[in-house]
């Protein structure tokens, strides 16, 4: 068995059956690293020289938690969550009734939004989830909503905003790497509409988004309302303090959004949460004799997800350090005997192991790019088809993995009360809802374009 299949079965095979993750994506690379001949010390050579990758990731999530908890500390989330509550617990039945019946849709439709902006038009990425989906637990938990949906919802909008849309992190995963790679291998598609060849795949994400809240978790669920909440609520709510948290929070999303913009080196993520989490202490929000534990248990909260992050660089170069992801393609490739249908099936699937492998689609395209073109264009696929196949081959995995932060994001929010789990609430409900109905899209897009 070729090597990356085998690391990342052994990875998802362990993860599934409730192994941490961490050890999972070690284990993992460790099989596929001896099945490849490297030995156990090229193994964890290669390992320990990918965790330098994750080292900036893993920082820039730990200051995000701290900074979310600055948030929450100033009670700003609470006041949502405080007023949605009043409104549930009205001693009018027709008020309740009636906010019970838009307030789920409502949350749902508001953490979408949420995330399709902090792909496109705010560029954060994941830094919201902390901030908004704590507080909101025991609202969720009221109305009996199903976590998963939640988690589906958030999924999407973290992923097919930056596959379809060329704008913030979408103008670098599709202008920048897939573009930029794609013409880099000798393929000239700069008069290729990007929107029209990613169009029929990111609809296969919408047909899963909507079979996921309408139909798979559309009942209500149980969850326990006493379970505590891992948030630094405030005793007291102060006007001042809700007035400087609104003032952190646009100037750690501007500072962001312009770092992004203006393509600089800086980490945005980094630089936006640090000047956020001074604002807070400058002004008193956070009393200095406060901060320590309000820091460091923001930190704590998204520890995980940074130590995840780490180790999935850590497997990632494993999995490049064998050398077998052009083997892999070339012996799919053997199997087409020139068929179209059979090779864009092919391609499609070998993106999906290798994304869920390394975790993010935005390191794979990259990899896959310099293979794929050259077979594109021998199968005869057009300029449109081969962006729609490499984009798609790239994008598959991201929802589903159990490295991504399309996923670790949405657990750390809502898994604060203990009560989300990450492979069965999160990974396999995003993977079946989104990377199947892509997978078929964007065959069908092949097929079509």
């Amino acid at each position: 068995m070729n090597a990356v299949v085998l690391s990342v079965l052994v990875m998802l095979i362990l993860s599934v059956a409730r192994v941490h993750v961490v050890l999972s994506l070690f284990l993992g690379a460790l099989a596929g690293g001896l099945a490849a001949g490297l030995g156990l010390e090229g193994t964890m050579v290669a390992f320990q020289d990918g965790l330098a990758g994750g080292a900036k990731i893993a920082l820039s999530y730990a200051l995000l938690g701290a900074f979310a908890m600055a948030v929450a500390h100033s009670g700003l989330p609470q006041l949502l969550a405080n007023w949605l509550i009043r409104k549930l617990d009205s001693d009018d039945m027709s008020t309740a009734k009636k906010v019970r019946a838009w307030a789920k849709w409502g949350l749902l439709t508001g953490v979408l939004a949420m995330a399709i902006l902090s792909q496109n038009l705010i560029p954060v990425h994941i830094a919201f989830i902390p901030l908004l989906v704590p507080p909101l637990l025991v609202v969720m938990s009221r109305l009996k909503l199903d976590r998963r949906a939640v988690a589906c919802a958030l999924t999407f909008g973290l992923v097919t905003t930056y596959m379809f849309l060329p704008i913030g992190f979408g103008k670098i995963f599709l202008t920048d790497i897939l573009y930029g790679n794609i013409i880099k291998s000798g393929l000239d598609v700069s008069d290729v509409p990007v929107m029209a060849a990613m169009g029929i795949p990111a609809l296969g994400m919408v047909i899963g988004l909507v079979i996921a809240l309408t139909v798979t978790y559309r009942k209500p669920r149980e969850y326990d309302l006493a379970a505590p909440i891992d948030v630094d609520a405030p005793v007291t709510i102060s006007k001042r303090k809700i007035i400087v948290a609104l003032a952190a929070i646009v100037v750690c999303f501007v500072v962001q959004t312009w770092l992004t913009l203006s393509d600089s080196q800086a980490d945005p993520l980094l630089v936006g949460a640090l000047l956020g989490l001074c604002l807070f202490v400058v002004t008193g929000t956070v009393k200095w004799g406060d901060a320590d534990a309000v820091f460091t248990g923001g930190m704590r909260m998204m520890a995980l997800i940074g130590l995840i992050m780490i180790a999935a660089q850590g497997f990632a170069a494993v999995m490049q350090a064998t050398n077998q992801i052009a083997p892999l393609v070339e012996a799919t490739a053997a199997l087409f005997a020139g068929s179209k249908a059979v090779g864009a099936f092919a391609m499609l699937l070998v993106g999906l192991l290798v994304t869920m492998g390394i975790g993010s689609s935005f390191s794979t395209l990259p990899i896959l790019t310099a293979i794929y073109v050259p077979l594109c264009v021998s199968l005869g696929f057009s300029p449109l088809a081969t962006v729609s196949i490499i984009g798609t081959a790239g994008a598959l995995g991201d929802a589903g993995s159990p490295a991504s932060d399309s996923t670790l994001g949405p657990t750390a929010g809502l898994n604060a009360d203990g009560q989300h789990d990450h492979m069965r609430d999160t990974v396999i409900p995003t993977f079946l809802h989104f990377n199947l109905p892509l997978l078929a899209a964007g065959w069908i897009a092949a097929m079509v374009l």
